[in-house]
């Protein structure tokens, strides 16, 4: 059965919106964006953040650090946060976790004890323990905020034992004011803004170069529709250009106009901004809380299942 990746001589999707190293895009402001964060925990500088609207590419470039960093100067993670009702205990423990404590305690200060002593092993190794927090605007208690504020107090003479970056929707900025001396402890902030006109246009051609595509499906307009459809957004770009290759297909037309961008745009309810008109930013990706009427109950043990399962991918 032919495909709209036969039919454009394509070798796999260019426009899935699955977090593919390959794919990745430097653009200025994410190079930007990776500079600054990787001189920021090569001098252990405690906690930086990079903040993004949805679809901004954060995940992208957490897991774009996380590679980046030489597993023979790093003891790094990446942890995602998938709930906002995570107790602080469990949060510690899937720190230990990542960091290698084997059979992380249940009580608080024996937890803590065997971090430190593991953070002081991964420094006497040389080495220096980094964690990645991707969607960390779902830290919602000031008990969250604390437990990093206690772990970043964590130091010998020379320098901090741990180092911190959150990746997350702008809401980070204000859960961090429900500690105020954690967001005195921020060294570097980082927003991730959408693409120019530019951008979008070497975006799109750098993932079809990728997908070794033969030939520019999208005419110059359909490129500038797509960029003013999108708002410059890189997982709405994806959607758009995804939808408009396999439209495309099915009408066996082998270029993209703009007439055609805007017809999928109308039908995916764009409205030339991040979001779909009426859309709203999801609470969490399982089990969200309701604010309402108190927290939904979790299963702790669930997430730590999820967790588990993506590091496999």
């Amino acid at each position: 059965m032919s495909t709209y990746l036969d039919y454009f001589e394509l070798n796999q999707e260019p426009f899935s919106n699955a977090p593919v190293s390959r794919f990745y895009y430097n653009s200025a402001q994410h190079s930007q964006a990776l500079t600054r964060l990787m001189h920021s925990v090569s001098y252990m500088k405690g906690l930086s953040i990079l903040i993004g609207d949805i679809g901004a590419g954060k995940t992208t470039l957490a897991r774009r650090m996380l590679d980046s960093l030489p597993e023979s100067e790093y003891e790094a993670a990446l942890l995602v946060i998938i709930h906002s009702g995570i107790t602080a205990n469990w949060l510690l423990r899937r720190i230990a976790l990542q960091l290698g404590v084997e059979n992380p305690a249940q009580e608080k200060l024996a937890l803590l004890s065997q971090l430190y002593q593991r953070l002081l092993q991964i420094y006497e190794s040389g080495k220096k323990a980094v964690v990645l927090i991707d969607e960390a605007q779902m830290l919602e208690t000031r008990e969250l905020m604390e437990e990093f504020r206690g772990l970043l107090n964590l130091e010998v003479p020379e320098r901090k034992l741990i180092s911190f970056v959150f990746f997350g929707l702008p809401e980070i900025e204000k859960n961090l004011k429900l500690d105020p001396p954690l967001a005195q402890r921020v060294s570097l902030r980082y927003k991730l803004e959408p693409f120019t006109s530019e951008s979008t246009e070497a975006y799109i051609k750098h993932r079809l170069r990728l997908a070794s595509c033969p030939r520019m499906p999208f005419t110059n307009e359909a490129l500038v529709a797509v960029h003013q459809r999108s708002g410059g957004t890189p997982r709405v770009i994806n959607s758009i250009c995804d939808n408009a290759l396999f439209e495309a297909f099915l009408a066996r037309e082998q270029t993209i106009t703009d007439k055609l961008i805007h017809r999928i745009a109308d039908n995916l309810g764009l409205q030339g901004s991040t979001l779909p008109e009426g859309q709203q930013r999801p609470a969490a990706a399982v089990g969200a809380s309701s604010r309402a009427g108190g927290t939904s109950k979790i299963d702790l043990a669930e997430i730590d299942r999820y967790l588990e399962g993506l590091g496999k991918l």
